[in-house]
């Protein structure tokens, strides 16, 4: 199709967007294991590599401009594909197909836990679904390393960066580091030349709150929750929110679904409708909001040379959790040679990675039981 604003094309043409958006995120609702990393490495093979939606610089863009705002990033990440695919209807499209699958896998799980007290064990098929998430992620982080880190001086940036945060910064000062000293060092020139039981309302508030101030995605959600329902409302025990952050990390989509299991052990299933509108409420609005801001920022020479410094310094920071995510993923032999395979089968044969994620679950429960 022609590459015309989405405003300008006609009603059957909008459809047929709308249809291709709602059949690739709901197919990601259901297959993105793994978290934000994982989700991010799908996304590209998905809108940039396969579907060509956007290309990589402006994905980077994205993804470098999601990383300094609240709320659930990957999740961020689809709705601004859905936005740039389809307008502001594309964006609430691609929100929602992404979220709900999680949500209602996530339910199902809150409602067993409720009733029976213990949550199934799916770890072996999981074991071999991160290996192969895992070959995902290192696939779209070469792809991402050799478009960002193009010359010399990117590359000891990148050292730099990864240097600091094994020292021990976190995420968001890193961030906001790797940012403002790449657009200080682009523009040095112009410098020297010019020298249990709540009230729904209080449920849906309190989900509100943590979608508007949390950043760093799913990983650091564990410290909010425990925060607000332990420690400040004393109405969860610290087992039950560890239980629940379990059941939002092995179910696909986003881990902020978290949001549902926990809605509905306060509130029941007007509490997980209520919990989940409110932690993915701030999302949309900001990605609404933010999505014409940043192809003017990249026309910008000053905040153009941000956007670097922090496309950088996120790819880092991806490289460092996919490493701890390998760790923890690949654990025996079985699970390395479903990793190493599906690496061979995403570079070498292109194998889409909806096969290679199912095929990985099943590989690792098929050895199990022989």
């Amino acid at each position: 199709m022609e590459n015309r604003e989405y405003k300008s094309l006609n009603k059957n043409e909008k459809k047929t967007i709308q249809r291709g958006i709602t059949r690739l995120f709901l197919k990601m609702g259901f297959l993105a294991f793994g978290g934000p990393a994982a989700h991010i490495a799908m996304l590209d093979e998905e809108v940039v590599t396969r579907k060509k939606w956007v290309s990589r610089e402006k994905f980077l863009d994205f993804m470098g401009a999601t990383n300094l705002i609240p709320g659930p990033n990957s999740t961020e990440m689809v709705m601004l594909m859905g936005y740039e695919r389809g307008g502001l209807l594309g964006l609430f499209n691609a929100g929602f197909f992404f979220i709900s699958p999680a949500m209602f896998i996530t339910l199902i799980f809150a409602v067993i836990y409720t009733r029976y007290g213990s949550i199934p064990d799916i770890s072996i098929f999981l074991a071999g679904v991160k290996a192969a998430i895992m070959a995902v992620i290192i696939n779209a982080l070469y792809r991402l390393f050799t478009k960002i880190i193009k010359t010399r001086a990117s590359f000891v940036y990148a050292a730099i960066v990864g240097l600091i945060y094994y020292l021990g910064i976190s995420e968001i000062p890193l961030l906001f580091f790797a940012g403002l000293s790449m657009m200080l060092y682009k523009n040095k020139d112009k410098i020297i030349k010019k020298t249990y039981s709540l009230s729904l309302p209080i449920i849906f508030l309190t989900f509100l709150k943590i979608g508007s101030v949390l950043y760093g995605s799913g990983y650091v959600l564990l410290a909010f929750l425990e925060a607000e329902f332990v420690e400040t409302l004393g109405v969860l025990t610290q087992q039950q929110i560890l239980d629940a952050v379990a059941v939002g990390q092995f179910t696909p989509g986003p881990v902020f679904t978290t949001a549902t299991f926990i809605g509905y052990l306060l509130g029941g299933f007007p509490g997980a409708i209520l919990a989940t509108l409110g932690i993915f409420l701030p999302a949309f609005t900001i990605v609404a909001i933010l999505k014409p801001i940043i192809p003017r920022a990249r026309k910008s020479k000053w905040l153009s040379g941000a956007l670097d410094g922090v496309n950088i310094a996120s790819v880092v920071l991806m490289l460092f959790v996919s490493i701890k995510l390998g760790i923890g993923s690949v654990t025996n032999i079985p699970l390395a040679i479903i990793f190493v395979l599906s690496i061979i089968g995403l570079m070498r044969f292109k194998i889409n990675t909806v096969w290679l994620i199912l095929g990985g679950g099943l590989i690792n429960y098929v050895i199990s039981i022989l």
